[in-house]
Formats: C-alpha cells, structure tokens, sequence
C-alpha cells in the first residue's frame, strides 16, 4: 500500500478532512508531516517512504548505498538520498540528509528498487557508482572510508575496469580510484 499524503488522500476516497479524521480514529498513522500510512499496513523503512514520497527521483547514495551494498561497516546517522540538483530540497522531519548531484550525471548507475511493505520503489546507485561517489566526495566522507569500501568491494570480486569506466564519467573521480587502486594492488 502506498504512503498517502493530503494530497493524494482521495485515491482511497477520502478528502483531506477525511484523512485528518481517519488518522484521530486510528485507521492512519501519520509517519512524518503530511504523509500517512494505513495502521495494518505491513512494516516499512519510514524514511525510505517519506524521501520516495517527497521525490519520486529520490536515490539512495554514499553511505547509505555503501551500506545497503555490504561495502561498509558504518550504519548512516541519517538516509542519504540524492536529487538532480536545481530540484527542491523537500522539508523533512526524519533522519534524510539530502545531496544535489549533476543532472548530467544523476541517472549515471542509477536503478530502483522496490521499498518492503509498499508499493513505491527508490532509486539506489550501484557499488561502482557508489564507490566513485565517496572518491568524489573523499574530503566530506574521509578517504579512509572511501578506501575500505574500494577493499571490500575487491574482495567481494568487483571488476576494477567498471569501475574506471564509471570514474571516468564522472568528475573527480578517475585520478584518485586509478591511485588507489594501484596502491591497493
């Protein structure tokens, strides 16, 4: 079932007084401001639904992709979720730390995926486009970081050639893969 907002409530036909009223009864549960979930519905990452609700572009990205991919041990503070940048940051009261990437390169190792217990899907970058993102983004993340994931992902038989190859399309990402790697090997 999808996560209905004040907005989209008459798909289930209801107003949006109606959804206000079913919530204050116990039909609803709101799960972040504006957007609600019918009470027996089936369990659901909440922030996962709010950022797929508020974008439909919404992809997950850095440390929370990395995690969602086995490539690292830290657990994210926050869902990081990336937008085509020039879109609006959409308002938030969950855990979502929102990343504006180049639309030239936002769909680059881009694929959906289905969110459990709904019927949305959200957008997640690929290890590859992952790895070359904490590259790019090395001094906000740390190259420690950025690094283990690269170890982890050869040793779980990443082909290094996709990953140069992904490098390559994107800015700043080429020259440190290409030294790590060699270090690495």
């Amino acid at each position: 079932m999808a996560a209905l907002t004040p907005g989209t409530a008459e798909r289930e036909g209801l107003s949006r007084s109606g959804l206000y009223r079913a919530a204050r009864a116990g039909r609803y549960e709101r799960i972040a401001r504006g957007l609600y979930l019918p009470f027996d519905a089936t369990a659901a990452d909440w922030d996962w639904l709010e950022a797929a609700t508020r974008r439909p572009e919404a992809t997950l990205c850095l440390t929370s992709a990395l995690a969602h991919h086995d490539l690292t041990d830290t657990i994210p503070n926050t869902l990081d979720v990336a937008i085509p940048r020039g879109a609006r940051i959409p308002a938030t009261d969950s855990a979502i730390t929102w990343h504006s990437f180049d639309r030239a390169t936002f769909e680059l190792g881009r694929q959906e995926i289905p969110i459990t217990g709904s019927d949305l899907m959200i957008g997640l970058y690929s290890p590859e486009r992952s790895i070359a993102d904490a590259f790019r983004l090395r001094g906000e993340l740390g190259y420690e970081f950025a690094r283990d994931a690269l170890k982890e992902w050869l040793r779980g038989g990443g082909q290094p050639a996709r990953l140069v190859e992904m490098a390559m399309r994107l800015p700043r990402a080429k020259t440190p893969i290409l030294q790590a790697l060699d270090t690495l090997s």
